[in-house]
C-alpha cells in the first residue's frame, strides 16, 4: 500500500493506519453531544483532514481501492452486529418473568 506523509510527520504510515489512529482520537462524542449527527460528523472529520486525505488520494491505488472496499465492509457488518445486540436488549427489557409456582394470595 502507498505510504502518506501526514501531519505528525511520518512518513511511512500506510493511510488506513494513519485514518484509524485518526478517527480513534477524533472527540466525536463531543459532537454528537452538542446535537450533531453522524453525519455531520463524518463531514467535519473530513474536512478538519482534507489535507491529508488529499495527499491520501494523490497515490491511491487499485490495492488501497480493494482495501478501502474492505473496511466499508466490515464496517457495515459491525454495524449490523450492534443493531442486533439492540433489539436483543430490547427484547430482554420488555420480557416479564412470571413464577407460575408462586401460590396467588
Amino acid at each position: 500500500m502507498k505510504k502518506i506523509i501526514n501531519k505528525k510527520n511520518n512518513k511511512n504510515e500506510p493511510w488506513f493506519k494513519w485514518l484509524t489512529r485518526e478517527l480513534n482520537s477524533y472527540e466525536a462524542f463531543q459532537d454528537f453531544e452538542s446535537g450533531k449527527n453522524p453525519r455531520d460528523v463524518a463531514e467535519d472529520f473530513i474536512s478538519r483532514n482534507s489535507i491529508a486525505i488529499s495527499k491520501v488520494f494523490e497515490d491511491f491505488d487499485k490495492e488501497d481501492k480493494d482495501t478501502l472496499d474492505q473496511f466499508l465492509k466490515l464496517t457495515e457488518c459491525e454495524m449490523h452486529v450492534f443493531r442486533i445486540l439492540e433489539k436483543q436488549i430490547e427484547l430482554k427489557n420488555k420480557i416479564i418473568f412470571v413464577d407460575f409456582k408462586k401460590e396467588k394470595k
